[in-house]
């Protein structure tokens, strides 16, 4: 299996929705574990890299910036 290239602030589209009816979720965190806000209803969560990784579906990279170029 091969390791995602996860960054803060992209939006992440999961197999499955959550609870709310939303697909997307806004990743804060990386690590070992990933922090990720619900788009739909603002649901704060911390969930497991290897589970996080296994859920999604397709990744919608950060907007990139003036300061980062």
């Amino acid at each position: 299996m091969e390791i995602l290239k996860l960054l803060a602030g992209s939006v992440l589209e999961l197999k499955k929705p959550h609870p709310c009816g939303a697909k997307a979720m806004r990743l804060v965190r990386v690590g070992s574990i990933c922090r990720v806000v619900c788009t739909g209803c603002g649901r704060d969560m911390n969930i497991d890299r290897i589970k996080l990784e296994k859920a999604i579906k397709s990744i919608t990279p950060p907007p990139k910036s003036a300061a980062q170029e």
